[in-house]
């Protein structure tokens, strides 16, 4: 029987399709720098979006579960293979998949002149076929373990799926569907993070040098990822209160607590590794930020963080496609001066849409904001667009 690589090495199709990740991470690049500057243009002008959505719930929605499921659906179809051992998942399926997935992306934004609810199912099917489809893969290894990754996948869905019933009864602004796509997102970055983290840093380490070593997977993560999940099970149900308040705060001092053990300044020399541990700062900062609530100035309690949002999530993705593009396409694990610009782009952005949250009297900032992250997704486009379509080294 063939391996992975002989595989790869027999295909005779388009190189795009070649791997998972090459048409889902340049998708969601462009489509991260596209759908935010279709969102500042209609905001400019004061036009509304052909979408049955509100135009906030639109931009949320194609943040949190269009660029969001790209990027899982790029990371698992490279990821899976190595953990089943199985043929890795190549040419007309990947196609068909990251097709499901662009559909879903023009039928969310034209559903005004779509049937009812036909734009909705055709954007959550791409979720549940995935799901099905990466499933499938996990119980014909026999890789239980991983097993737990696909529950996030199924669970982004149902939050999916509630997001849509409320966009269509009025506004999922600050509803159920965005906290669940939020939680379950952040859990899954928290769970997989825990493993890839310490684990590149380690790699980094021993081969270059370098003070402490991560600390290895432990019972403090364990009660950490158990506090975590229960904190945000509680969030989703009901974000306000001053127990959850003082709770979120505890859960991000852990978070704090476990960064700090995985040894991040010992890999502060090379940008790829560094940005893992940038992107997982906004973890726990979200849950402080949440837990001070309307003591922050500008801040209403109950709110979404974006250093959860533009932070965890974006940093820890584009932290994961930069990376992994280079390695699974043959490229030396080393970070160009434009994958370096990226990376300034994107914290720079966080830091810019926290300022706003803070000071919503000026408008400014959060010009300057959808600016940066413009720049940051077009130069990955740009930066990617070769590696990701030209054959591995």
């Amino acid at each position: 029987m063939m391996n992975s690589s002989e595989r790869r090495r027999q295909y005779r199709g388009p190189v795009f399709f070649s791997h998972g990740f090459r048409s889902f991470f340049l998708y969601s690049g462009i489509w991260a720098a596209l759908a935010m500057l279709v969102w500042v243009i209609f905001l400019a002008t004061g036009t509304g979006i052909p979408s049955r959505m509100a135009g906030v719930d639109w931009h949320m929605h194609e943040m949190l579960f269009g660029y969001s499921s790209a990027v899982i659906a790029g990371f698992l179809l490279t990821a899976v293979p190595n953990w089943t051992g199985r043929m890795p998942i190549i040419g007309w399926p990947t196609a068909m998949l990251s097709g499901l997935w662009l559909l879903g992306r023009v039928a969310v934004f034209f559903s005004a002149w779509l049937p009812e609810y036909v734009a909705a199912v055709i954007d959550v099917s791409f979720l549940v076929v995935f799901a099905g489809v990466i499933s499938r893969e996990v119980v014909s290894g026999k890789n239980w373990r991983n097993l737990k990754v696909m529950v996030f996948v199924i669970l982004l869905a149902i939050a999916n799926i509630v997001y849509h019933i409320e966009a269509a009864q009025g506004s999922a602004y600050e509803g159920y569907g965005v906290r669940m796509g939020v939680g379950f997102l952040l859990m899954l970055i928290i769970v997989i993070g825990g493993r890839v983290i310490p684990s590149f840093t380690r790699n980094w380490m021993m081969r270059n040098g370098g003070g402490r070593l991560p600390v290895p997977f432990n019972n403090f993560d364990k009660v950490t990822l158990v506090l975590t999940g229960a904190t945000l099970l509680w969030w989703m149900v009901w974000p306000t209160g001053d127990l959850l308040r003082t709770v979120m705060i505890g859960v991000g001092l852990l978070h704090f607590v476990r960064l700090w053990r995985w040894a991040g300044w010992g890999g502060r020399s090379e940008p790829l590794v560094l940005i893992l541990h940038v992107g997982y700062f906004f973890v726990p900062l979200g849950f402080v930020m949440l837990g001070l609530g309307d003591l922050l100035p500008g801040w209403t309690e109950g709110r979404i963080p974006h250093a959860w949002m533009v932070g965890a999530v974006g940093v820890t993705t584009i932290a994961m496609m930069t990376r992994a593009s280079l390695g699974h396409s043959g490229r030396p694990l080393v970070a160009t001066k434009g994958i370096a610009g990226i990376y300034v782009l994107l914290v720079s952005t966080v830091f810019l849409r926290m300022a706003a949250e803070m000071l919503p009297s000026e408008t400014w900032l959060l010009h300057l904001t959808a600016t940066t992250w413009i720049a940051a997704y077009g130069l990955f486009a740009i930066v990617y667009f070769p590696i990701l379509t030209k054959p591995r080294i």
